[in-house]
């Protein structure tokens, strides 16, 4: 019974990600994106994992208006290794002169050694964010993230919040 529960859950999570990552286009009448990061790739690092571990990262927008996120993250400590890695999808839904705002949905892969044994799973999000650029600093951007998350990590299924600050989110040097 519990099982049909978590999965009527995990569904309904995964079909709002769904909605919020291609339900919002750009109006007609918008501006062109104030800070045009088309073909730009972007690293730098995130912490935004469902364990806590600082992965590099890289961002990548093959247009205007989407963009693309993926990640790593190794820890080999003696008996309480980790590893992540995270793969995102945003929309761009709104620019001012200096920040975009977004909303999308990433996945991961999660391991972690707690007391000797391994534990792995995996974690879906949706979320909602911006970034943002300092005037003169057009290639540094810093983001912030909050939204919903599902973790199952063995036999644990975990259902959170998320709100991330910029230094958790992460900074991102384009080129």
């Amino acid at each position: 019974m519990r099982h049909l529960k978590v999965a009527s859950m995990v569904q309904c999570i995964v079909a709002l990600v769904l909605c919020l990552s291609a339900g919002v286009s750009q109006p007609a009448y918008a501006k062109r994106w104030a800070k045009d990061l088309t073909n730009r790739l972007g690293v730098g690092y995130t912490n935004q994992g469902a364990i806590d571990l600082p992965s590099m990262a890289v961002r990548y927008y093959p247009n205007e208006g989407l963009g693309l996120a993926a990640g790593i993250g190794i820890d080999t400590e003696k008996d309480a290794s980790k590893f992540g890695f995270f793969g995102k999808l945003f929309k761009l839904i709104f620019s001012e002169e200096n920040m975009h705002f977004y909303m999308g949905s990433g996945a991961s892969i999660l391991s972690q050694e707690v007391s000797g044994k391994n534990n792995s799973g995996f974690g879906l999000s949706g979320f909602a964010g911006g970034e943002f650029f300092f005037s003169g600093l057009d290639s540094l951007g810093f983001s912030f993230e909050m939204g919903v998350s599902v973790t199952s990590i063995s036999s644990e299924v975990r259902f959170r919040t998320v709100g991330d600050h910029p230094i958790k989110a992460g900074i991102t040097f384009y080129f």
